[in-house]
């Protein structure tokens, strides 16, 4: 999570992400003799929340596309507070309200963290099923159309003011077994399909670096699930991430349990039985895995994420923060900021914005508020999850209450709380404190060579 922020007595500014220029096409004046066509590809948070805005401004029709109307992520399921009022999701969508978390270092040091919160504060534990499918059925209930299919190619206009061809299977209706070639035409498009983006590949978006995570939801017996009712449990160290961290979420009537790593992906199944014989005590005996799944997760934004009419959000822009890994609250968020900015620029459904315009403020908005956030988080990482002495020292740093309180505050508000300056400096001499113990006790770090499988990109 965000706990190394407080660590390092880090203040985020508004500095924006640097934009990648390129010529923008003039916006497209419109008759009023057809509504705006909008395409959302793919239903998860970051594609339901922009349908949702898109299915309610005047004079533009969205069709949303998904493939796996009930899919379910691989994802820890984690959300921040503030999502719940922003996003106004009932009770229900919550399957556990964290309020207690474990942090456990590479030689097995436990620290209690939470103890900073306020009786209604917690992280909200969800199933990516239900949550994701709330949202969608909430944005087709205000008028998305929803389209059962697959996108397989999207086709870039070849003048100004062109239209977008999207070529997909369709699978429904008869014949929805293997699915049907169709195809439709779109004046926007927004690309929330995911890590793997064919939306970004048509626009040529660029490459970026990603992380493997990988996830068993597991089955354990009462006594135990009830141990984890609202509590979750980190642990680091070269066994089961050589750059990420591990981790035991609860769920509604089950655990997830999960790794995930960038710089050596091809050995996630080593570390993934790694972290279940770490925890294999708190699972008891018997745990029954009820599924397995695996995910590539982006470790950065693309080098372009609008072009033309075209936007990118959620996974498929590279929005997932390094350190926490976190990713739903900034998917939703940018789906529900780009198509914000996309109604205001058509004034009423009357014009088509240009490329520059988006960028001008989606874009500036976007990387405005949550760029510094992921520089932040990054160099985080680096200096935390590099090495074991680091993981040890990260994990002695999340015993002081000044850290925990303004990790979760950082964390569930999404703002960056008032630091002390008295206690930074504290911090910083107890952070260097606790490196030089860290890389005192820590045991070496293995060795890892795999210069092909770490050059790959998507």
């Amino acid at each position: 999570m965000m706990y190394a922020v407080a660590a390092l007595g880090l203040h985020v500014g508004h500095q924006p992400m640097q934009h990648i220029a390129r010529s923008a096409v003039s916006h497209i004046e419109m008759g009023m003799d057809r509504p705006i066509r909008v395409a959302v590809v793919g239903g998860g948070p970051s594609g339901a929340c922009a349908a949702e805005v898109f299915a309610q401004a005047p004079n533009i029709e969205v069709t949303l596309f998904e493939r796996k109307m009930d899919n379910a992520k691989p994802c820890g399921g984690a959300i921040p507070l503030c999502m719940v009022d922003e996003f106004d999701l009932p009770p229900e969508i919550i399957d556990r309200r964290v309020r207690k978390m474990k942090m456990i270092s590479p030689s097995g040091r436990e620290v209690d963290v939470g103890r900073t919160l306020k009786p209604d504060e917690y992280i909200g534990m969800t199933r990516r099923e239900v949550l994701d499918g709330f949202l969608r059925d909430r944005a087709i209930e205000l008028g998305a159309t929803p389209v059962n299919g697959l996108v397989q190619k999207v086709e870039v206009p070849e003048k100004d003011g062109g239209s977008y061809t999207i070529k997909y299977t369709n699978y429904e209706g008869k014949g929805a077994g293997k699915g049907t070639p169709a195809e439709a035409e779109f004046d926007i498009i927004v690309g929330a399909d995911g890590a793997n983006s064919r939306v970004a590949k048509a626009i040529d978006a660029g490459e970026y670096n990603y992380a493997i995570a990988f996830q068993e939801r597991i089955k354990i017996s009462d006594d135990k699930m009830k141990y984890y009712e609202d509590l979750a449990e980190m642990y680091v160290g070269d066994d089961v991430s050589p750059d990420f961290y591990a981790w035991v979420f609860p769920k509604y009537d089950h655990v997830g349990v999960g790794t995930g790593t960038v710089i050596n992906r091809p050995a996630i199944g080593q570390y993934q039985a790694a972290i279940r014989e770490r925890c294999a005590d708190r699972l008891g005996e018997n745990p029954k895995v009820m599924k397995v799944e695996a995910h590539p997760i982006p470790e950065h934004p693309r080098p372009r994420r609008v072009v033309g009419r075209v936007a990118l959000v959620g996974d498929a822009a590279g929005y997932v923060t390094k350190c926490s890994g976190e990713g739903i609250y900034f998917a939703a968020k940018s789906g529900r900021m780009a198509a914000e900015e996309i109604v205001s620029l058509t004034q009423g459904g009357t014009r088509l914005p240009s490329e520059q315009e988006i960028k001008d403020t989606y874009l500036k908005k976007y990387d405005g508020k949550y760029g510094p956030t992921y520089i932040v988080l990054d160099l985080l990482q680096k200096v935390f999850y590099t090495n074991n002495g680091a993981r040890e020292a990260f994990v002695d740093m999340c015993e002081s209450d000044y850290v925990q309180k303004v990790t979760f505050d950082s964390y569930l508000y999404k703002t960056v709380q008032g630091n002390n300056p008295i206690d930074d400096v504290k911090l910083l001499f107890n952070t260097i404190g606790s490196l030089i113990k860290g890389n005192a006790i820590a045991k070496p770090d293995k060795v890892i060579s795999n210069p092909t499988e770490s050059m790959k990109r998507l």
